[in-house]
This record gives C-alpha cells, structure tokens and sequence, in this order.
C-alpha cells in the first residue's frame, strides 16, 4: 500500500492568504539588522482553527530559512517536546516576534519597540487568538514575552482568558553559557528548572489531544526531551531529514558577510540510505 503523507497547507485561505501577500520587507525590517534576502519565514502549526496552544518564538534560524517553517532546528525539538509532556502533539501554532533572521546579538533588542513590526505581528495574533480555540500562550525568552504583552494590551478580553506560560528561550542554556562564561551544564540545569516551574500550570490550562508526560525535566537533556517535527507541519515534499533532530544546516565562510550569503545542507549520516557504490 503506498504510503500516503501529509503536508502543511500553506496560506490559501484568508486571513492568512492577504497576512502572507501584504508582509513587510526592507522598508520595516532593515538590513542592517535582518537578513532580509532569505525572505520572511511566517509560521509553523494548525492555521484552521484547531490549535490549542501558540508558541511564540524569536526570529527564524538557519535551519528555518530552507524549510520556510519556523523552530524546526534544535529549538524547535525541545519546544516540541515541552508540547509532548502537556499532551499536545500537532494542536498548536507557531509564530516569531521577527518575520526574518535578526542579524547580530543586539538587533532583535534594537527593534523590541518598533510600532510597524509589531502592527503587522499583532494582526497574526489577532487571526490566532480572537475568538479562538486557543487556551495558553508559551512565550520563549524576553523579546517574546514584551511582544505578547504588547499585543495583550491591544486585545485585553483575549488576553485575560488565555494562560501564559513565560519560559526561557530553547537555547537559553548554550548562549548564557557563551556569554557569561558559566559551564553549559549549570546553565542547562537553571533552564530546565525554569520549563520545570511552568509545567504543571501549563498542563492545567490545556486540553489534551494525546497522551501526557509530566515528568520534570532532570538537569540536562534526556534522549526523549527533544522530538521530531511532524511531517504535516512542513510543506509538500520536504525530505523526512529536515524533521530529524539532527542538525542539517550551517551558516559557512570566512567572514561575516560570506557567512551571512551562504547556509550549506548536508543531509544527515542517518539519512543516507541510499546503496554505497
């Protein structure tokens, strides 16, 4: 029997059709701080109707640039694993505070304030969350959680019925440990507590669609805390390894404008099924 697979549907239906055809570019997002040239990069998840939980991230990364759905790299797996413990498992929506790739640490920082990025990020929330069968709000980092709350104070109704479950960003553990010269393990440690805190409240202001795992995270990563993204929430004919929770893509060169240009792919050694010759 052949196999019959599933894909996003893409943006056919208002009003997400006129959100996708009407986004900014250079004009708002300028490029000396997004790496506008690999286009906007506007969701991940259920645009029908059905989500039960939206996911509100940063910007989009180098591995969200080729499958043109957000948090599908490694943060994007440990977001679908925190969703997996509370019984969510394709019932949900993602969405960015930036359209595109912040380009240097302080520039999604410069830009938390700008009033025409948040205008059109705010018509998104408005589309996912009015009226909707939504019931809680995962905020990822800082940024995330000022642009939620901004959001909130232009729809209050809304927001005082939804849960918010403000958390530290996915990789929260790697660049702390970067910049303040803390081991990995003691910053990995203080983020999983933090997901920890959130976890029974979040749990209680969702509906499970599927099995549920409460658990608490230990004090690093366990081989089941990072999931595989589901292959209906990529576009039709993505390759099964863009899934994977091995890492595919990079940005390469010798120097910060040629590593801005280039994002080389290389498909994983478990993905190589293909006979040696």
């Amino acid at each position: 029997m052949a196999v019959v697979h599933q894909s996003c549907v893409g943006y056919g239906a208002e009003p997400f059709a006129s959100l996708v055809a009407e986004h900014p570019g250079d004009d708002v997002y300028p490029q000396a701080d997004f790496r506008t040239e690999w286009g906007p990069v506007f969701h991940r998840g259920r645009l029908d109707g059905t989500a039960r939980v939206l996911v509100l991230g940063q910007d989009p990364a180098t591995h969200e640039a080729i499958s043109r759905r957000i948090l599908v790299g490694e943060a994007g797996q440990r977001v679908q694993g925190l969703l997996a413990k509370v019984g969510i498992h394709t019932a949900y929506v993602m969405l960015n505070v930036y359209l595109y790739s912040v380009f240097g640490q302080a520039a999604g920082s410069r830009h938390a304030k700008d009033e025409s990025i948040a205008a059109y990020r705010n018509r998104w929330l408005d589309a996912l969350l009015v009226d909707s069968g939504v019931t809680a709000v995962v905020a990822l980092g800082d940024l995330a959680a000022k642009a939620y709350a901004g959001w909130a104070r232009t729809q209050p109704g809304t927001a005082a019925s939804l849960h918010l479950a403000a958390i530290r960003h996915p990789t929260y553990a790697e660049g702390f440990a970067r910049a303040s010269g803390k081991p990995l393990a003691e910053t990995t440690a203080s983020q999983l507590e933090n997901w920890n805190e959130h976890l029974a409240e979040l749990a209680a202001h969702v509906s499970p669609e599927g099995a549920t795992d409460l658990t608490p995270y230990a004090a690093t990563w366990g081989p089941t805390d990072l999931v595989p993204i589901p292959e209906v929430d990529l576009p039709p004919g993505a390759p099964a390894w863009w899934r994977d929770v091995d890492a595919w893509a990079a940005r390469t060169g010798d120097d910060r404008q040629t590593k801005r240009a280039t994002i080389s792919v290389v498909v994983p050694k478990g993905a190589r099924t293909w006979p040696a010759l």
